[in-house]
C-alpha cells in the first residue's frame, strides 16, 4: 500500500498598516486558512501616523500561530513575508525600539521633502533611487529625526524598516531585502545597495542600515519564535518583498502591458518590467519584486477614504440610518442617482497628503464648478469620480512607458457597481476584477515557493496556489457613453482651475486701508 503524500503548506504573511493577515496555502490546492489580527494606527501629534512595533509583531505571530494550528497533518515548508513599505523604526544597540514605527502615512517630514524639492535635489534623488521625494520616505523621516529630534537620532544604533523588524523578530538576523530597500529613497538602483550620497543627506550612516539581500533569500526561524508558533526551529523564512510588488504577483498582473490596480483606503497602479527604466518618469516609483522583475507605478493616498469622508461629512444622517454594515451601499446609491460627470461638478480629492503623480503633500482638496443646483448626491458622486480621475493620470504615465492593454483590479470598493463602472470608463480599458482578499499574501507565498526551489519561476509558483477569484477574473467593459462623459469631465478641469485665477488675484490685492 502506498503511503499518501503529506500535504505541503506555505504561509504567506501580509503585515499591513492597520492589521496583519496570515494565510496558509496548500500547495497545488485551493485549500487555505486565513487569520487576521488588527492594531491601531496612532496619531500622537498632528501629521504623525505611528504604530507600536511590539503590537504589530504580537499580531503577526498570533496570526501565524492560528494558521499553523489549522494546518494539521501538513508539512509547513516555509513562511514568506510581505509588509507595508516606507516605514521606519530606530533601535538601540540591544535591538530595542527607541521610536515607534513611523508608517508611510506619517507626514512629519513635510518640511524636509519640500526643502529637497526647492533645492532641485529631488529629481536627481528620484532618478537614482527610484523613489519620489515625499514625507512618506525613510529618507525624509531620517532627515526629520536628525534635524528636529537629534537626541533620539544620536541614541539610535540601527535604522530599520517594518520588513526588517519583522525578519529580525522571527529569525534573530538583522537584514533587509531589495524590494523594501528600493522604497526607502536610500538605495542606488544601479548598484542595488545603499546610496552613499542619499544616506549622508539623510543624516544617517551606511553602517546603521541593515545589509541588502535578494527578496528570494531565506533564513531559519529562531528556536524561541518557532516554539511560540508551533513550528520546527530553522523553518525557512523567505525575506519576501513589499506589499505593492507582491500585490501585482498575487493578482497575476505580471504580463507586459497588464497593470495591477488596488484600491482600498489608498490606491495604486503598478506594472511589472524586467529592469528599472533608464529614464524613469519623475511621477512614478520603481520598486523591486525580484532581481529580474521590477514594478513601476504610482500610489495615491486618497482612495476609498474619500468616499467614507463624503458619507460622514456630507450625508451623516443617511450613514446613521443605514448602520455601519450598509453605510457604503446607501452612500453609493445616493451618488448613483445623479448623472455621470455630476453635472459639471469636479472634486480634487486631496484630503490626505497626496502622492502620485505630483508628489506634493501640501496640495489641498477642492470642489470645482459648484453651483446652486448641485446637491449632496452630486458632491458624493464627484468624490468617487475624483478618485478615479486621479488614478487615470498615473495610468497616462504608465502608457508612455508601455501601452497598458488591461487592468487587473482588487479592493473592497469594487463590490460596488458604481465604482466599477466609473473606473472602467475613466481608464477606458477592460477591467478584470480580481476579487481575492488574499492577493498580497498569495504573492508572498508564490515568491516563497520560487525562492525555496519548489517552482521554476513566478508564474509556475502562482499556478501552485490556485485561486479562482484571482485566476477567473470577471471583466468589466467600459460603457462608451460613460467614457465620453468622463473624457469631457477631465477635459474641463484645466478650464475650471484657470477660471479661478481672477479670484486669486482679487484676494491678493491689498485692502483699501493698506494703500497709501
Amino acid at each position: 500500500m502506498t503511503t499518501p503524500a503529506v500535504p505541503r503548506v506555505i504561509l504567506g504573511l501580509d503585515v499591513g498598516t492597520t492589521g496583519t493577515k496570515a494565510v496558509a496555502f496548500a500547495v497545488g490546492s485551493t485549500w487555505r486558512q486565513v487569520a487576521v489580527r488588527e492594531y491601531p494606527l496612532l496619531q500622537p501629534a498632528p501629521g504623525q501616523q505611528v504604530q507600536d512595533p511590539d503590537l504589530v509583531m504580537a499580531a503577526a505571530e498570533g496570526a501565524l500561530a492560528e494558521c499553523v494550528a489549522a494546518a494539521t497533518d501538513a508539512e509547513v515548508v516555509g513562511i514568506s513575508i510581505s509588509t507595508a513599505m516606507h516605514g521606519l523604526i530606530g533601535l538601540d544597540a540591544e535591538h530595542r525600539p527607541l521610536t515607534p514605527l513611523l508608517t508611510w502615512a506619517d507626514a512629519r517630514a513635510g518640511a524636509q521633502a519640500a526643502a529637497l524639492r526647492a533645492s532641485g535635489q529631488a529629481a536627481e534623488l528620484q532618478r537614482r533611487t527610484g523613489t519620489p521625494v515625499h514625507p512618506m520616505t525613510p529618507l525624509t523621516k531620517l532627515m526629520w529625526f536628525h534635524q528636529d529630534d537629534p537626541q533620539t537620532a544620536a541614541a539610535v544604533r540601527w535604522w530599520l524598516g517594518l520588513k526588517d523588524y519583522v525578519v529580525w523578530r522571527l529569525t534573530g538576523t538583522l537584514v533587509t531585502e531589495l524590494s523594501s530597500a528600493s522604497g526607502t529613497g536610500l538605495l542606488d538602483l544601479a548598484t542595488r545597495d545603499w546610496d552613499p550620497t542619499a544616506v549622508a543627506l539623510s543624516g544617517a550612516r551606511v553602517d546603521q542600515l541593515p545589509p541588502v539581500r535578494p527578496t528570494t533569500d531565506h533564513l531559519g526561524l529562531s528556536a524561541v519564535t518557532a516554539g511560540r508558533l508551533g513550528l520546527a526551529a530553522g523553518t525557512p523564512v523567505v525575506l519576501g518583498a513589499g506589499d505593492g510588488p507582491l500585490g501585482n504577483l498575487g493578482t497575476g498582473a505580471l504580463a507586459p502591458g497588464v497593470a495591477g490596480l488596488s484600491l482600498g483606503t489608498s490606491g495604486a497602479i503598478r506594472m511589472v518590467v524586467p529592469a528599472p527604466p533608464a529614464d524613469l518618469d519623475a511621477a512614478l516609483f520603481c520598486y523591486a519584486l525580484t532581481d529580474e522583475r521590477w514594478v513601476v507605478g504610482g500610489a495615491v493616498s486618497n482612495g476609498g477614504i474619500v468616499e467614507r469622508w463624503a458619507g460622514t461629512a456630507l450625508v451623516p444622517d443617511l450613514v446613521a440610518a443605514a448602520g455601519s454594515t450598509a453605510a457604503d451601499e446607501a452612500v453609493l446609491d445616493l451618488a448613483a442617482s445623479v448623472s455621470p460627470g455630476s453635472d459639471g461638478l469636479v472634486m480634487l480629492p486631496y484630503l490626505l497628503a497626496e502622492r502620485a503623480p505630483l508628489w506634493d503633500p501640501d496640495l489641498p482638496g477642492a470642489y470645482l464648478g459648484l453651483r446652486r443646483g448641485h446637491t449632496r448626491a452630486h458632491l458624493v458622486r464627484a468624490a468617487v469620480e475624483g478618485v478615479c480621475l486621479q488614478l487615470s493620470t498615473i495610468l497616462d504615465r504608465l502608457d508612455r512607458l508601455q501601452p497598458v492593454t488591461a487592468v487587473r483590479v482588487t479592493g473592497g470598493v469594487f463590490r460596488s457597481p458604481l465604482w466599477r463602472d466609473v473606473l472602467a470608463a475613466v481608464l477606458d480599458r477592460p477591467l478584470h476584477l480580481v476579487g481575492t482578499e488574499e492577493g498580497t499574501a498569495r504573492g508572498a507565498a508564490a515568491l516563497g515557493l520560487f525562492a525555496l526551489g519548489l517552482a521554476s519561476d513566478l508564474e509556475s509558483a502562482l499556478a501552485l496556489l490556485p485561486d479562482p477569484a484571482a485566476d477567473d477574473a470577471a471583466q468589466v467593459t467600459a460603457d462608451p457613453a460613460l467614457v465620453e462623459a468622463y473624457r469631457s469631465t477631465r477635459a474641463a478641469i484645466p478650464g475650471l482651475i484657470e477660471g479661478l485665477v481672477p479670484v486669486a488675484e482679487l484676494f491678493g490685492r491689498p485692502h483699501d486701508s493698506d494703500r497709501s
